[in-house]
Order: C-alpha cells, then sequence, then structure tokens
C-alpha cells in the first residue's frame, strides 16, 4: 500500500489503494523528449488513467489532458484507451517533470516525490561558435527534464554556463550527446572558482573627482570612512549617510553610492566582488555648475577603489561542507586525500562496516574528487557536498589566484 500527502487537508496522510474504481493517482517517473513530443513514463497507483481526461498537477495546480496512452513493449508502442492501478504506461500531451503526481480534479493528492540526490560535480561548457549556442540551450532544457540528477546554469560571475551531475562520466555522456544528437561543437573547461574579496582594516577616504573639458566640466567630492564588516553577515555591502547641512546637495548621495557599487563588483586583488565592506559617507563639497549625477558616480567610484587598495584585502574561497562515506577499510587513505586538499575533518563516525566523514574543503580543491574517491576505495566510496561559508585564502594561494588572474587578464588583451 502507498501512502500520499492530501493537500486540501494540510498534508494529512492518506492510504492509496490498488483500487481501479477510486479517483486516480499516478506519478510520472521518468520523461523522454522523442522527436515527435514528450514522452512521459507513469506509474498509476489507484483508479484509471484515461486517454482524452484532463487530471490535476498538484505541483502546478493546473490540470492538463492527456493525448495518448501506450502500453511498451520495448522500443514499440501498442495504444490503449487506459490503463488501471499496477499498470506502468507512457503518455503523451502533458507537461510533466520526473517525480510529478497526476491525480483526478476532485482529490489533491502529492505522492511522496523521488529522491534525487543533489550533484556532486560541476564543469564548465561554452559553444565553440556562436551558431552552437542555440543547440546547447536546447539540448540543455531537454536533458534537465529527462534527468533530476542533471542541473544546468549560468554562473555571471566567471561568465560560464555550469553543468552538474553525479560523477564526470555522467557528465561526459551528456556533452557527447550534445555533440552527437544536436550536433552542436561544445568546449569543456574547469569551471572557475567565484571568490570574493574582502577588506580587513577600517580606512578614511577624501577623494576630490574634477575634469576640466571644453565646456562645462565635473566636479565632485566626497570624504568619509571604510569600515569592514563580516562578510557572511545579512547583508555583504552597507551605505550609510551622515553629510549633514547640505554639504551634499541630497540629489548626489544616491549617485555615491551607485559609483561604490560599481566599483564593487570588481576588487582591486582579482577583479572579483568585494563583500564585507560598509562605506560611510561623512562631508564632501560640490560645485553650483560642474556637479552632476555623473560626476558624483565616477568620484564615488574611484574613492571605492582607492580606499579597499589601502584596506589591505585579503581573497575569501567558498568552502564545502563534504560528507563521505566508505569502508572502514579505506578511512585512512580517504582522510589523508582530504588532508592534501586543505580540507579540515570535523567529525567521524562508524556506521556498520563503513565511515562516513565529515569535512569541510576548499571548492577549488574539489574538481576530480569524483574520481580519485573511486579509485581510492575500488568504486566503494560516495560523497556529497554542499556550500558551507566564504574563508580567507592562505597566503601562498592568495598568490597564486592573483597571478592567474593577471595572466587571464593579459591574454584577453
Amino acid at each position: 500500500m502507498a501512502y500520499a500527502c492530501d493537500n486540501a487537508n494540510e498534508g494529512a496522510e492518506v492510504a492509496v489503494t490498488a483500487d481501479p474504481s477510486a479517483p486516480l493517482v499516478a506519478m510520472a517517473f521518468k520523461i523522454v523528449d522523442e522527436p515527435f513530443g514528450q514522452v512521459t513514463y507513469t506509474r498509476v497507483y489507484q483508479g484509471e488513467l484515461k486517454k482524452g481526461q484532463a487530471y490535476l498537477i498538484p505541483r502546478t495546480g493546473k490540470t492538463q489532458r492527456v493525448g495518448r496512452i501506450f502500453r511498451m513493449h520495448a522500443d514499440k508502442k501498442e495504444d490503449v484507451p487506459s490503463a488501471q492501478a499496477g499498470d506502468i504506461v507512457a503518455v503523451m500531451g502533458v507537461d510533466l517533470v520526473s517525480g510529478d503526481t497526476l491525480c483526478h480534479p476532485d482529490i489533491n493528492f502529492s505522492l511522496e516525490s523521488l529522491h534525487i540526490m543533489e550533484p556532486v560535480i560541476s564543469m564548465a561548457i561554452e559553444p565553440e561558435r556562436t551558431q552552437d549556442r542555440d543547440a546547447i540551450s536546447a539540448a540543455l532544457n531537454r536533458f534537465m527534464k529527462e534527468d533530476p540528477t542533471f542541473h544546468a546554469r549560468f554562473d555571471e560571475d566567471a561568465g560560464q554556463t555550469i553543468i552538474s551531475g553525479m560523477g564526470e562520466l555522467h557528465l561526459d555522456v551528456y556533452v557527447e550527446r550534445m555533440r552527437r544528437e544536436y550536433k552542436a561543437n561544445v568546449v569543456v573547461g574547469k569551471p572557475k572558482v567565484s571568490y570574493r574579496e574582502h577588506p580587513t582594516k577600517e580606512v578614511a577616504y577624501d577623494y576630490r573627482h574634477k575634469r576640466q573639458t571644453g565646456g562645462s566640466g565635473q566636479y565632485a567630492h566626497v570624504i568619509g570612512r571604510l569600515v569592514p564588516i563580516p562578510p557572511d553577515g545579512e547583508k555583504d555591502y552597507e551605505f550609510e549617510n551622515d553629510v549633514t547641512g547640505g554639504r551634499i546637495p541630497t540629489e548626489y548621495i544616491p549617485s555615491v553610492d551607485k559609483g561604490f557599487q560599481m566599483a564593487r563588483a570588481k576588487g582591486p586583488l582579482a577583479g572579483y566582488e568585494v563583500v564585507g565592506v560598509k562605506m560611510i559617507l561623512e562631508d564632501g563639497t560640490y560645485h553650483a555648475v560642474d556637479s552632476s549625477d555623473l560626476a558624483f558616480q565616477v568620484c564615488g567610484r574611484d574613492a571605492f577603489k582607492d580606499a579597499v587598495r589601502r584596506s589591505n584585502p585579503v581573497i575569501l574561497e567558498p568552502i564545502m561542507k563534504v560528507e563521505v562515506e566508505v569502508p572502514t577499510s579505506f578511512q585512512g587513505p580517504v582522510t589523508g586525500n582530504i588532508a592534501q586538499r586543505r580540507g579540515l575533518i570535523t567529525n567521524t563516525e562508524a556506521k556498520g562496516a563503513s565511515t562516513i566523514i565529515q569535512a569541510e574543503v576548499p571548492l577549488a580543491n574539489m574538481f576530480g574528487y569524483s574520481t580519485d574517491l573511486r579509485s581510492m576505495t575500488q568504486g566503494q566510496g560516495s560523497f556529497s557536498m554542499e556550500f558551507h561559508a566564504y574563508r580567507k585564502v592562505p597566503a601562498t594561494v592568495q598568490e597564486e589566484i592573483i597571478e592567474a588572474a593577471q595572466k587571464a587578464k593579459q591574454a584577453a588583451k
């Protein structure tokens, strides 16, 4: 017997019986996007699924009509008018994702969704040619529908499309499918880590922007303080206006803040976003003719850059919370490997013949870990990871990051 949640009754648990006369409850467990449309593999738990009937999808709250129902025989499809409790069939005409419940419109039941593991590895992909971009986009949309363990997103910080999955082989298969099925030339690379830059000491700034051209010039003057704040707080940037007496006209205050935030996008060390900073504007001056919104934006931008440069900034890196489960006999090599990746073991726990190792490891050192773990544990180890916090990188690593950023900048010229 299966159980479902009654969404109309505060999620109360209800029994689902294999009664063909009861209201329909079915689950979509696999999506295949074929040339003539999406085919959804469905298991009927209760009631009867009928062709041409409209059914409710609790996830979206909308009803959709089932176009066709197939009984599958290997690669052959047998058209059938209906399917009853216990049947596994393929349907067309409904736009579902894996794990969706399909039920009679008179009820609002949701079966327990499929347990989807979070992706454990990522890589960057780029189109080799501009004309490949649309094909790659279509492929990614299809693959994400078919496989809930495959994710794709665009990383604005790195300017890359990042695909994530359950292992390197998993991702390699999808990259190869893009090339074969969509004729898309794909360039595969290692994703860039989104580092951050953080000031470490309070500094005062007194910056004057003055430019005179043929006509009216530009003039703005700002005075204040840059104060470091915790980078992992609720806000990673704050602006405080302490200007009194109209030393800077009210309409120009937002312009200064806008200039600060423009400069915050690229720090002085390696061009990463500056976080954990509070900018306090205390004083300044303006010119009745030459001051403008643009002048105060430029002044704020340059004042911020100068202040951050003098605040002894450091680079922060994303730290991942990693949980590894391995046979106890492989615990030593696995913990040693984590230490080599600059990881910190936070807990170990025996679980039968296995050991669960919890650690905090820099994301930059986790690439390729899936393959290494399989090698160390004869394919018996598994791991999961999630974002934990941003922390200061060691001095030697910071130098490497800055050097790599400088080389990339020169190569782009």
